[in-house]
């Protein structure tokens, strides 16, 4: 029998739980809010106004989301993944009927004066439903095929839904969240290489389907110098900031390309241009350094958890966040195609910080909660 030394009952006590909070993990994200404030600052022309001063409201209201979500039984969020799953599907079959339409796409829903991303909100509550799947299943389960196709499913839904608005990027990263969810789970390799042998024909199948701006987006991507003034103008300029920055940088607020309006979208999907453009090599690097280490630190909450739930809800919100960090600072370098994902916690945007926060709020959760004992894993049948 498991020794029951091993777990501690479950507790009442807040302080308790505030004094369990890894207020080290707490001053790394807000280092890097305070990065992405600076960069803002830069972009609003060496104002605070339009971009800083809503970003530090928006980072301070996600913190105490965070802090409250962090001290909430993790059983409790585990209780609540299926519904939330459901909910977020809702949200997204709402997007396309009555979403509001920006750029072409139909992406967000108006709450009043608020706009909503419900896609963003779909990512997190994929990782709770897969996690609140998986927990329990032993590893002869997990080798049966037909245990795994309601997860398929369910990765599949949002992923289908997301394409229809059309967001390629993040349909592409729900997807991949999800694989990394199943690899995480145990699911054995050779089952991912029967998935991705038909990838080459269903990517001319998808190419086929795609609307003209995002065909422009891979060709641009492939031959960017065949329209430079076009399609190829964004990466193109934001290719030259950054290589403008050299070692050291052009200097807080000297970056030519951003403060000549040149680089388009710098306040969102652009965002680290402006720091590799100012702050040059040197800054760009330590600002992924920031970032591996926010992505190391959600991990070893992971290897810390003593339940499994825990461990695969924390490497699932680790995994997104490397995800939207490794899709946007491979975007701006020209190495992936452009597809308007933000830089968590740097970029300008509601939606992103909001969603990022809750789910660190849910890491939170888990490292708080890590001893906190799960029901056994279910036997076959």
């Amino acid at each position: 029998m498991m020794d029951r030394r091993l777990w501690r009952e479950p507790s009442f006590d807040l302080m308790g739980k505030v004094l369990q909070i890894n207020w080290l993990y707490v001053l790394l994200l807000c280092c890097l809010a305070g990065v992405g404030y600076v960069a803002l600052y830069s972009a609003g022309g060496g104002s605070p106004e339009p971009y800083a001063t809503r970003h530090a409201m928006r980072f301070a209201f996600g913190l105490l989301v965070m802090l409250a979500i962090g001290l909430v039984d993790i059983r409790v969020i585990a209780k609540l993944a299926w519904p939330a799953w459901l909910g977020g599907v809702v949200l997204l079959v709402l997007v396309l009927r009555m979403g509001h339409v920006g750029k072409g796409a139909q992406r967000w829903l108006e709450l009043g004066p608020l706009q909503m991303q419900p896609s963003e909100l779909m990512k997190l509550a994929l990782v709770l439903a897969l996690a609140a799947w998986f927990h329990k299943a032993s590893w002869q389960r997990m080798g049966n095929p037909l245990f795994l196709i309601p997860p398929l499913i369910a990765v599949l839904i949002p992923v289908g839904l997301i394409l229809k608005e059309p967001n390629l990027g993040t349909a592409a990263i729900t997807a991949m969240l999800g694989a990394c969810m199943f690899f995480a789970a145990g699911v054995r390799w050779w089952k991912f290489l029967l998935v991705t042998l038909p990838i080459p024909l269903l990517a001319q199948f998808v190419y086929g389907h795609l609307h003209d701006y995002q065909r422009a987006r891979i060709d641009t991507f492939l031959h960017p110098e065949s329209d430079p003034l076009g399609a190829g103008y964004n990466i193109i300029q934001s290719k030259i900031a950054l290589g403008s920055g050299g070692m050291w940088g052009q200097g807080f607020l000297q970056g030519t390309q951003a403060h000549l309006d040149f680089l388009p979208e710098k306040q969102t999907d652009f965002i680290f241009t402006i720091i590799g453009e100012e702050w040059g090599f040197v800054g760009g690097v330590a600002v992924m350094a920031l970032l591996g280490l926010i992505i190391v630190g959600g991990m070893l909450i992971a290897l810390r958890c003593r339940h499994q739930f825990g461990r695969l809800v924390a490497l699932g919100i680790s995994c997104n966040f490397f995800l939207y960090v490794f899709v946007n600072i491979a975007m701006v370098m020209g190495v992936i195609p452009v597809g308007g994902v933000p830089l968590p916690l740097v970029s300008h945007g509601g939606s992103a910080m909001l969603t990022v926060m809750v789910g660190f709020g849910v890491l939170m959760s888990v490292h708080v909660h890590r001893d906190v004992e799960f029901p056994t894993k279910r036997e076959d049948g």
